[in-house]
């Protein structure tokens, strides 16, 4: 069964998603990045449109909060149930659209199910708790659903980078206004307009919205959305940020990284080997977790060079629609071209380029740096590319040091034999996800999620943190009869 028997070209070609398919005057061609081909068209949509889903969406929400909790949670079952059935037309569309690797796209599909199991299960939870209060008077703090929610999502992981948002937020009783990225439109929001179609959600309550910077902006400002959830650039995240804060809207941010994997001396040269291999390449590097940083102690830093840069020689690039391959395309040109400067700035600051470095097309080999120095820009900026920058240091106090370094906090780890060795070093680290013995790049759907600093506004999305980000507290008090004021 292929991906058109889930989600046929005719249904979505030239249109958005409203609760029902609609055509619109502007669309935008579909394309492979491994191929260059077109894979179809989809609507693109204006401020107008925006607008009108955002009173749509508010319109449809009321009655969904108010439905039996039980019916809420079924849809959402339902909905799982669906992305299971039809995981293989949903990974075909991962790789083919957004260039990702076949075993990238298997868990980025499975994860995406296990969140709407998790989602399903949020209704059915308690909503509050009773404060203690006087006699004669109950006291209640509870949660209620904030209204409509505004979802902006990436490229990269777009199926779940959009999903942990959509589906908790209508779980909890909002509507939901997707803009997915226009490059990505089809697997980060078609699919999961179709999802939720199939599952039977009242219409109304989820538009998916393709869309440019304007159209993010209008959904930033329109008085009917009550909350932005924005995953993407710090650079981005800024404005969006500046943006909510001037409407008085909730923002949650999940931004960019300069994530640092801290190699100790007593870890295994092997499993370091293949933890950094992972958390620098996997799909092409293109990930706010990748670890942008390698440090290495530098007892062991000319053997884990030597190793990395043969693993790195021998990793596959090339079209994964057309086989197992380790690195597929770049999204497009302009990040291409931005990784191909990153590693010529690197490079004119003193760095070396060990092995890679070059690109046909859209793929880029995977490339090795060393003599990398703190001044140098590859130390500094995010590459967003599968670009290895390996650090010596000799000290555990000198990794810290490396390691806190930088504007971002999102994700850091450290790989040592000693873990409680490990942990201490970890307990100094200013990030908002670490890991001891693992790589940079981990996620499940019942953690909270979320950076500090320029990877974000410290706000986290995931498990628990789902009641804090698309729910509001609402006091709540009730008398047998109204006290007599003395006034």
């Amino acid at each position: 069964m292929s991906k058109d028997d889930f989600l046929p070209a005719s249904l979505w070609a030239g249109k958005v998603f409203t609760g029902q398919w609609s055509a619109t005057g502007a669309t935008q061609p579909v394309i492979e990045p491994a191929s260059g081909d077109t894979l179809g068209s989809i609507g693109m949509a204006d401020a107008a449109q925006i607008g009108r889903s955002a009173a749509a969406a508010r319109a449809a929400q009321q009655a969904w909060a108010a439905a039996p909790y039980e019916e809420r949670a079924q849809v959402l079952r339902k909905a799982a149930q669906l992305a299971e059935q039809y995981t293989p037309q949903i990974m075909e569309w991962i790789v083919r659209e957004s260039g990702s690797t076949q075993p990238k796209a298997g868990f980025e599909a499975s994860i995406n199910a296990k969140g709407l199991h998790e989602a399903a299960a949020l209704p059915s939870r308690a909503v509050g708790e009773v404060l203690p209060s006087v006699p004669g008077r109950l006291s209640l703090a509870r949660r209620r659903p904030l209204g409509v929610v505004g979802v902006i999502s990436p490229f990269n992981f777009p199926l779940y980078l959009a999903m942990r948002a959509v589906a908790p937020a209508l779980a909890l009783g909002n509507a939901v206004v997707l803009k997915p990225d226009p490059r990505t439109a089809v697997c980060g929001g078609f699919v999961i307009a179709r999802l939720f179609e199939l599952a039977g959600l009242p219409a109304g309550l989820l538009h998916v919205l393709p869309g440019d910077g304007a159209a993010g902006a209008a959904l930033t400002a329109d008085p009917n959305i009550a909350m932005i959830q924005f995953t993407g650039s710090t650079a981005a995240g800024r404005k969006v940020g500046e943006a909510a804060g001037k409407h008085l809207k909730k923002v949650s941010l999940e931004l960019g990284g300069k994530n640092s994997l801290i190699v100790l001396d007593d870890a295994d040269l092997d499993l370091a080997i293949a933890n950094t291999a992972w958390g620098v390449y996997l799909h092409q590097g293109q990930i706010c977790m990748a670890a942008g940083r390698v440090l290495v102690q530098r007892g062991i830093y000319d053997a884990f060079l030597e190793k990395l840069n043969a693993k790195a020689s021998s990793m596959v690039v090339g079209d994964p629609s057309k086989g197992q391959v380790h690195l597929g395309p770049m999204i497009n040109t302009a990040q291409r071209d931005h990784t191909a400067k990153a590693v010529a700035d690197a490079t004119a600051a003193g760095a070396k380029v060990e092995t890679g470095g070059g690109y046909e097309g859209l793929f880029f080999q995977a490339t090795v740096l060393s003599g990398v120095t703190r001044d140098n820009p590859a130390f500094n900026d995010e590459i967003f590319g599968p670009v290895a920058v390996v650090v010596p240091f000799d000290t555990d106090e000198e990794a810290i040091a490396l390691a806190n370094d930088t504007e971002y906090g999102l994700s850091m780890a450290v790989l040592s034999s000693n873990v409680g060795r490990a942990l201490k070093l970890g307990e100094q680290l200013r990030t908002g996800l670490l890991h001891i013995n693992d790589q940079t790049i981990n996620d499940e759907v019942i953690n909270p999620f979320g950076g500090v600093g320029a990877s974000g506004n410290g706000t986290s999305i995931g498990g628990a943190a789902n009641w804090e980000e698309f729910t509001q507290w609402q006091w709540l008090t009730v008398k047998g009869d109204a006290p007599a004021y003395p006034l």
